[in-house]
């Protein structure tokens, strides 16, 4: 399936097949995240983040195997295709380190992926018609993957963490008063969090720190594919 929209130039198209369109809802989905946020109360706006977050990163496997599949690779979906995952994790990097409180064993692999997503997007626009070069290798859809998961375990932990948080003020009816209407005085539930945020959040992060590693080593490829074109020329 595919839209054509002729261009003014009359020349060009731009071609709106499936695939792209479901990079395009990628992209709309990065900002989405930070949104449930703001609209709902926790631990829901954990799990909707987490439903949206996930549905988004298992588009990021399905528009590009469609594009190679239907043959209906486009300029327009190799050029959307990354920013997508970068806003994708960066903003929720950014959620998840804010509502996290700042812990430390995140805030360094996150710095470490943030860095080189930067570095990369800047070498990247200053090779300009030699960007071509740094095209994403098997290690960058690997590192992707990686943040992908981290990251969407990371919103479980943190719904679940909140959950479990509250049961330590189960005994005050003020607090259980106010609880129930977020739904997160349930025994079974607090019960269940209990025992499980702690353990999906270390799982999580052991996932970012090995995505950083394998962001930082991409980035090195980046870096050493490209020191051709960063040497000055000498007489």
């Amino acid at each position: 399936m595919s839209v054509k929209i002729e261009t003014p130039t009359g020349n060009t198209r731009m071609r709106w097949t499936l695939p792209n369109i479901l990079t395009v809802m990628r992209l709309l989905a990065a900002p989405g995240v930070a949104v449930m946020f703001l609209y709902f109360h926790r631990p829901w706006a954990d799990w909707f983040a987490l439903v949206l977050f996930a549905a988004a990163a298992i588009t990021d496997f399905f528009d590009g195997y469609l594009a190679r599949a239907w043959k209906q690779e486009s300029r327009l979906g190799a050029m959307l295709d990354p920013i997508a995952d970068k806003a994708m994790v960066v903003i929720a990097l950014l959620v998840i380190t804010g509502y996290s409180g700042m812990d430390p064993w995140l805030i360094l692999p996150a710095t470490a992926i943030l860095f080189r997503e930067v570095f990369v997007s800047g070498l990247r626009e200053f090779l300009g018609d030699k960007a071509g070069l740094l095209k994403v290798t098997p290690l960058a859809k690997w590192k992707t993957t990686a943040q992908m998961t981290a990251l969407a375990v990371l919103f479980l932990a943190m719904g679940l963490e909140y959950v479990r948080e509250t049961a330590a003020a189960r005994q005050d009816f003020e607090l259980i008063a106010a609880l129930s209407d977020i739904g997160t005085t349930d025994v079974n539930v607090i019960d269940l969090a209990k025992y499980s945020g702690n353990l999906f959040w270390n799982i999580g992060l052991g996932l970012i720190w090995l995505a950083a590693i394998l962001t930082l080593i991409s980035g090195w490829d980046y870096l050493r594919k490209s020191m051709p074109f960063l040497k000055d020329d000498t007489e």
